[in-house]
């Protein structure tokens, strides 16, 4: 299994090393999605994403549920 891999995120196409054979060091490791914040950058996208990229995710989908909340 490779260590390190040169990939694009796939949202702004900015070139990162993903670490998927020491994921403890890769970079979106330092992001803590919860479960539902997980699944919504899956429904999203299904390779990975830079570590800038996951956390506006992470920001748009607390805006979104907070803004479902005030709907409802």
């Amino acid at each position: 299994m490779p260590t390190h891999e040169s990939k694009n995120c796939l949202r702004c196409n900015i070139p990162f090393e993903c670490k998927v054979g020491s994921i403890n060091l890769c970079q979106c490791s330092k992001v803590e999605l919860s479960f539902a914040e997980l699944e919504y950058v899956n429904s999203k996208y299904d390779d990975c994403l830079c570590y800038d990229c996951l956390k506006v995710l992470q920001e748009e989908f607390a805006s979104f549920t907070t803004a479902k909340h005030i709907n409802n």
